[in-house]
Formats: C-alpha cells, structure tokens, sequence
C-alpha cells in the first residue's frame, strides 16, 4: 500500500492520506483522529451515550435505574459514586490480561469497593506515536470485552498522541459512575474491634507476573494475573453480610499490607493478623522468595479485603467461598482494640512483628 506524505518545513507532522499500520502524530487530531474514533471506538463500544460525540456524555434516569435496579435511586436515598484511575503497566500485554481489561477492572473494582453498582465508564488514551495499530486494536477489543462482561457502557472518552520516546507505547486513564444502594456504608472509620478480616483469595498473583516477564524469570508453573471485576463477588458479601459489612478494600499497589494499614491509620485501630492464614500459592511464594519480596507487599489486582462484624463473619465466609473469586477466602485476622494504627502480624512460629507501609512504590508501572 502506498503512503503519501505532505512535507514541509514546520513541526514533523505527517498529513496522511492512506491508511498506517502503526500510530503517527497526525493520530492526535484531524481526520486520522476521527479515524480512530469512527473505526475503532465506536463499533468496540458502541452505545447510545457514546454515539452523540459530544464532549461528554449526559446520562438519564434510565441508566441509573438500571444500575439501582429500578426505580429512580436519588429519590430513596441512593448516592453516586465517582472514582478515576490511569494505568501505566509495563508490559502492555501480560498473562491473564492486558493493560486495556486492567483499565477496565481497576476502575470497576474501586467502584464495588465503595458498594457501587457501575453506571458508566469513561476512557482516555495517551498513544506513543509508532504503537502498531494492531496492539491498539487488541488492547480496544480487551476493554470492550470486559466492559461488556460487566454490562457497563463507555461512554465517551479522548485520545492524544505524543511523540515516539515520549509515551513508552500506552497509557489509559479511566473514569467510573456508579450507584450506592440505599442503607449501604463503607467506611474506614466503620471498622470494629472484634470485626472479622476476610481476604477472598491468594495473593501477589498479579505483581509476581508482571515481575517475572520483565526480568524473565523462568518458573515452574505459568502464573497469571488476577484481574478481574470483583463487583459481583462484593454483591454477594453485601447480600450476606448487609450493614454488618463494614470496609471494603482491593489491595492493588503496596499489596495487603499497605491497604491494612492505611485502613487501620484512617480509622485509629489496631489489627492482628495470622499471616499462616493469608493465602499464598506455592509458586508466588518461591518467587517472593528468590526475588527477597514480601508476598504481603506485592500488588493484587483480583482480590478483595472485607472486614465485617464477627456476627456476620461465617454468612460472609461462606458466601465468598461459593463464587469462583472467593473459592480460597480465608479470615485472616482480627480488628483490635489497640487505637494506635498499627497492623501486628503473627508469623508461624508465633512471633510478632509490625507491618510498616511502603516508603515508595516497590515496583512501579505495575498497573
């Protein structure tokens, strides 16, 4: 195929006449911009919001009703819940995922830990020039299957194109509404001593296999990322437990011990926990081991920390367990009566240490 290019003497931009199997500068605006747009968003996440192209999407009561589950929910007492994320991971595509479904479950996953039923989403991408179009196509394609899968729409969204070295191939930030039923509160500031800490699955999964391909490690057992939307796993704890579920919690960067102590400093509690009880597989372990990682510290992007009251505890084990995200949840420790913020850990042989969160990231562009 032929590529004809205009030259001239201003700011290397190439103005494109055919199509480019790879991303140019002329991608972040004009016609090769409405390209991408009217060939590659729009059929991937086609949906009445998203078809005006207008500026921003504006959403009816239809779709909230919808996520409440009918009805119009601001007139019970429903609220909105509104998180962003941007996602940096390196390498783009990895096992068990791609750097698109994490966009995708990252920011479902901070909506279900406020109790939210997702609405909507929204998507921005930074796109180095050079990036071929085919691995745009598979990360677009990735993100239109997991928001399908959720039932969420995309609604709108923007694209900006930098220069080749400027943008290491992709970065994605995502923006998510969504509805908090009537009568449901997490908080922080919720948690109790005696209240039971549940953790829904084994953990480092996904940090370790990020690690492993990056420094080409060769392990016994493929592993695989644990990303995943979680809101339906969290439904099922909320319709267990109801109000006696008092925080939620996914422990992505910093990994479990950097989401319980941020929960116990916000809310001045103290925290024991087993670590013989904290799931961990046999393979993530050996890694944490060869690399000299704390499997504890090592980030999760599939995984949820639920603390509830002790009453509820077993109605809430139990219900995690029957879903295939919570199948290994264990109790994990208990909320104490220590209002000093800090997190104990038993060992195996029974000896105590202080979980400190990080300083910094311990391994960045993880997500």
């Amino acid at each position: 195929m032929t590529q004809t290019t205009l030259r001239y003497t201003g700011p290397a931009c190439p103005i494109p006449t055919t199509e480019y199997p790879t991303i140019q500068l002329a991608h972040g605006g004009g016609a090769l911009s409405r390209m991408l747009v009217h060939r590659l968003f729009l059929p991937a996440f086609h949906n009445d919001a998203l078809a005006v192209l207008h500026d921003g999407a504006v959403l009816g009561a239809h779709e909230l009703a919808r996520a409440a589950g009918g009805g119009w929910p601001m007139q019970d007492g429903g609220r909105l819940a509104l998180t962003t994320d941007s996602f940096v991971v390196k390498p783009l595509f990895f096992p068990g995922g791609d750097i698109g479904s994490l966009a995708v479950h990252g920011t479902l996953n901070d909506l279900a830990m406020c109790a939210a039923r997702p609405v909507a989403l929204t998507t921005a991408l930074v796109i180095e020039e050079g990036l071929a179009m085919d691995d745009l196509w598979r990360v677009i394609d990735s993100m239109r299957r997991a928001a399908d899968a959720a039932g969420v729409p995309v609604v709108t969204g923007d694209t900006k194109v930098v220069e080749r070295g400027k943008g290491d191939g992709l970065f994605i930030n995502t923006t998510g509404l969504g509805v908090v039923p009537t009568g449901i509160s997490i908080l922080p500031a919720r948690a109790r001593a005696g209240d039971a800490i549940l953790l829904s699955g084994p953990i480092a999964m996904h940090g370790i296999t990020i690690l492993s391909m990056r420094e080409g490690l060769e392990l016994e057992t493929r592993l695989e990322s644990d990303s995943a939307d979680l809101g339906p796993l969290v439904r099922i704890i909320l319709a267990a437990g109801g109000d006696a579920v008092h925080v939620l919690r996914d422990p992505t960067r910093g990994g479990v011990a950097s989401a319980l102590c941020e929960i116990a400093s916000d809310a001045r509690i103290g925290m024991l926990l087993d670590e013989r009880a904290v799931p961990v597989l046999p393979e993530v372990r050996g890694a944490c081991e060869l690399l000299g990682l704390d499997p504890l510290y090592v980030a999760n992007e599939g995984k949820c920390i639920a603390i509830v009251a002790p009453e509820a505890q077993k109605a809430v084990l139990d219900a995690m367990r029957r879903h295939p995200r919570g199948i290994s949840a264990a109790v994990v420790g208990r909320v104490t009566d220590q209002a000093d913020g800090r997190v104990v850990v038993r060992s195996s042989i029974g000896d105590e240490r202080i979980l400190e969160p990080l300083s910094g990231e311990q391994l960045p562009r993880i997500c």
